[in-house]
């Protein structure tokens, strides 16, 4: 099984939607090994942005994260990192498409409601900067209620 990182961001708590949110991960099979309500500080909004750091619209993005709580959240799929990346949607909420979580919540590039790992690599290194390897819990559900035609 695969697994990748997401950010429900401070608008979207803001905005009230982490039950909508968290549902439609839960609804497409997807399962929670880990979750938990964080507040970015700037030393932790450089390491996880940290390919941004310097470019233009970085200090936006900081004040943005950093500005109220975020939930972090591990899940775990068969080909979860692109499963994710399409229920959330393009990144410019105005472009995604109808029916994921920015085509349906979003109509902001920068506030966009979610992060997710956009590869292996990434989930790997992001997993590690919110969440110790004993706050993933690993548990069993039966697997032919989500992939019996998979394996």
């Amino acid at each position: 099984m695969e697994r990748t990182l997401v950010l429900i961001k401070p608008d979207a708590i803001r905005r009230e939607l982490v039950g909508e949110i968290i549902s439609r991960f839960e609804r497409k099979g997807l399962k929670i090994i880990a979750m938990k309500m964080i507040k970015f500080d700037e030393k932790l909004s450089k390491e996880h942005y940290k390919e941004h750091v310097n470019k233009p619209f970085y200090p936006d993005l900081e004040k943005f994260i950093t500005s109220g709580p975020v939930i972090a959240m591990v899940l775990e799929g068969v080909e979860v990192i692109e499963t994710v990346r399409t229920l959330v949607g393009s990144t410019n909420g105005r472009k995604a498409t109808p029916g994921s979580i920015r085509g349906d919540f979003s109509t902001s590039f920068s506030r966009n409601l979610v992060h997710a790992s956009d590869s292996k690599d990434s989930a790997a290194r992001e997993i590690k900067l919110f969440f110790s390897d004993k706050e993933i819990v690993n548990w069993d559900r039966p697997k032919e209620l989500y992939y019996a035609s998979d394996e």
